[in-house]
């Protein structure tokens, strides 16, 4: 019983040793103290085997514990080192790989390096040759437009000389086909004055030169019959009759209505044909406008005639005139347009060419 009582007493020093500082100072543990000095010294020395075996098998089990992550350890730094090995074996591998890939980019970047300095080269080339082209366009639009305006001058010197060649002609529209047979045509003429101008026919200074139909060449299928023209000996004579064709305004034939006018070459007769709106709006303004020889325009504007050779003249001066402006801005627009469309047709010729 006493060893019992010696053991119970030894474990619980033991138990005490083992408890935290604050927890040792009571008045129980005190009591245990002075239990243990009175321990005899035999007790003691089992007490401290005890507390030794205990210590011991409490550094065997931490041992073990250590021993046991140790191992894990050992077996994770195992796990680590072979991962680690495939981890660098797949460094390697993609670095194999991408060294493999540098280099086709690298070969690549220098075949699309070499496509570039060609197709700079062929850019370069093409530039050239358009510039050459260019220059050849403008070389050839410059020579167009120097043979449109050499065209341009030959058709007014042929104009001009058929205006003169046709200075003293009056041409008649409107004669049917056939009438000539009976008469021939300067008794047409004859009768035209007669009927007209009763006292023009008296007048025996009044000579017929020539007369003929001038030939149908653009349809021969036309039904309109085609102009008388009649040749006289002076301008003056034609001039004469043309003003009281004017005076007059409506001449006839045998009761049917016909035409009296100037006989031009067929760019005069351009020229004074793109006069008519123009002088039409004129006319119904009351500015008494006259298309004169061989194609000029004529009206009175503010108590003064004015006459114009060209549009272009014209517009400068309506351009200095408001009232007369506004009278011609439509009919002027118009004209501008249809100018700048021919423009664009023949440039579209051009370019085509």
């Amino acid at each position: 019983m006493p060893s019992n009582k010696h053991r119970n007493r030894g474990s619980k020093i033991n138990d005490d040793t083992m408890m935290p500082p604050n927890k040792q100072n009571t008045p129980s543990q005190e009591y245990e103290d002075d239990e243990i000095e009175e321990m005899q010294h035999t007790d003691f020395k089992k007490f401290m085997i005890r507390t030794f075996r205990s210590f011991q098998k409490q550094i065997l089990e931490l041992q073990k514990s250590l021993m046991d992550k140790i191992e894990n350890l050992s077996r994770e730094n195992e796990i680590l080192r072979k991962s680690q090995n495939e981890t660098q074996k797949l460094v390697e591998q993609e670095s194999v790989i991408v060294k493999r890939n540098q280099n086709e980019m690298k070969s690549s970047i220098d075949q699309m390096t070499n496509t570039l300095e060609s197709l700079k080269n062929r850019m370069g080339e093409a530039e050239e040759r358009i510039s050459d082209l260019e220059d050849r366009a403008q070389e050839n639009i410059q020579s167009n437009q120097r043979k449109e305006e050499e065209i341009r001058n030959l058709k007014n010197i042929v104009g001009n000389l058929q205006d003169t060649i046709k200075k003293t002609n009056i041409r008649v529209l409107g004669v049917p086909e056939g009438m000539e047979r009976e008469k021939g045509l300067e008794g047409l003429f004859s009768e035209i004055l007669a009927e007209n101008f009763p006292g023009l026919e008296k007048d025996r200074d009044i000579l017929v030169q020539e007369a003929h139909r001038t030939p149908n060449k653009l349809d021969q299928k036309r039904s309109s019959p085609r102009h008388v023209v009649i040749k006289l000996t002076t301008v003056k004579h034609k001039e004469k009759i043309l003003k009281c064709a004017r005076e007059k305004r409506q001449i006839t034939l045998r009761g049917s209505p016909i035409r009296l006018t100037a006989d031009f070459s067929s760019e005069t007769l351009q020229a004074r044909r793109e006069w008519r709106d123009i002088a039409q709006v004129l006319r119904e303004k009351n500015c008494q406008p006259r298309i004169l020889y061989p194609a000029k325009l004529s009206f009175v504007n503010e108590g003064e005639i004015k006459t114009f050779h060209s549009k272009q003249k014209l517009k400068d001066f309506v351009a200095t005139r408001p009232a007369l402006q506004k009278i011609l801005k439509d009919v002027l627009h118009s004209e501008t347009q249809k100018h700048g469309h021919q423009y664009e047709r023949r440039e579209r010729k051009n370019t085509y060419q």
